[in-house]
């Protein structure tokens, strides 16, 4: 089976290639980037593999004075610097030892035993300059029925890198057939093996579950996540009962991880996933306004259209209810409205924390009047209140 390599950037690629073919090396694509060529679904990092040890691979790169980065020299991963770009070159490895974090490798000279290594069949494809694929473990088949199938004994791949459970997951989000249904075996194993989650650092998962929920449509993932125990194991009090229908009404919405994060949600989310303080502050804003306000102009005028939409969707997939166009044109009118009072416009009646209450009971009855009262008749409110 040949392929069309152009978009795994062959021009700026040919010459090494061509350098490591010339010193007595073997080079191909691997992994990930070989997978998105044959599913035609857009780009992804370029990845590449050897049989040339890392101070073989300094010796091509100087012979064809290109700069090297040593990305992870030890585990046989040196970084080309091409025409501004980086491209990783790893050497066939094979596992001596792993504690489910971390391995300890030996290079290698088969490529076989390479992919035997590798996480997925899916994963474990490689190919020539020219396009020609070469698939050691069925990964083509797999990929076609589109399955996400670990390599070898499932618990054995897990036992290797935990990490490897959420990976499953988010392979099955974007590549599984949610009709077909999760490879049985490779579930199992992720039940039986979550423990081994609490060894992993929460920024690593953080960055795994984000991944998932930006794939197109993740419930059937989540939902089987749900159901071996593994969501509660990274996001304790976390519920997905209302993705799927969370899921419908986002309709051509691009897909947005904070939007769906926060309506599955559980306490200390910053915390369970090491978020930023910027993503966290749009989770507690998405999540607080989306459970406590029935007002769809206070969710545009407080999170603006996009984020206002975006919780005002959670807030019609939590209680089960479809947005109407109206909503829509309210969140969106609302999103551009400024409130007429302001501090200086309240210190003559107001000093103090006096004046922060003051504000907000402003704030609340205009956005209750449909943002339709004026300044004076909102100071009015406020004194009469006093």
């Amino acid at each position: 089976m040949k392929l069309d390599t152009k978009s795994l950037d062959k021009d700026i690629l040919a010459p090494v290639f061509k350098a490591f073919n010339l010193a007595g090396f073997q080079l191909f694509y691997v992994g990930g980037c070989v997978r998105n060529v044959i599913l035609k679904c857009g780009p992804t990092d370029i990845d590449l593999a050897t049989d040339a040890t890392p101070s073989q691979m300094r010796k091509v790169a100087e012979a064809m004075h290109v700069r090297v980065i040593p990305t992870g020299e030890d585990y046989g991963t040196l970084t080309f610097r091409l025409n501004r770009r980086n491209y990783e070159i790893t050497t066939f490895r094979k596992d001596l030892k792993t504690d489910g974090r971390r391995a300890l490798v030996e290079f290698g000279t088969s490529l076989e035993e390479d992919a035997l290594r590798r996480d997925f069949t899916m994963n474990a494809l490689y190919l020539g300059s020219e396009g020609t694929l070469i698939d050691p473990l069925s990964g083509i088949e797999d990929l076609n029925m589109r399955r996400v199938r670990f390599v070898g004994n499932a618990s054995g791949r897990i036992k290797e890198d935990f990490l490897r459970i959420l990976r499953f997951f988010r392979f099955y989000a974007w590549y599984g057939d949610p009709i077909k249904g999760i490879d049985s075996e490779g579930f199992a194993a992720c039940k039986k093996l979550q423990s081994g989650l609490l060894h992993i650092s929460k920024e690593r998962i953080g960055s795994e579950i984000f991944k998932l929920l930006l794939a197109a449509s993740p419930t059937s993932a989540i939902m089987s996540m749900e159901s071996a125990g593994v969501l509660k194991s990274v996001l304790s009090g976390a519920n997905a009962s209302a993705l799927p229908f969370l899921e419908s009404l986002e309709g051509e919405l691009k897909p947005n991880a904070i939007r769906r994060l926060a309506l599955i949600g559980g306490p200390e989310l910053q915390e369970q996933l090491r978020l930023s303080n910027s993503t966290a502050r749009q989770l507690k804003q998405i999540r607080g306004i989306s459970q406590n306000s029935e007002l769809p102009q206070e969710h545009g005028f407080l999170l603006g259209e996009e984020g206002g939409w975006d919780s005002w969707l959670v807030r019609c997939a939590l209680l089960g209810v479809i947005p109407s166009d109206e909503d829509r044109k309210t969140v969106t009118d609302s999103s551009t409205q400024i409130m007429p009072v302001k501090s200086a416009d309240l210190v003559d009646w107001f000093e103090g924390q006096e004046l922060g209450v003051a504000l907000r009971k402003a704030q609340g009855f205009w956005v209750s009047s449909n943002m339709t009262l004026k300044k004076s008749d909102l100071i009015a409110h406020l004194l009469k209140e006093k």
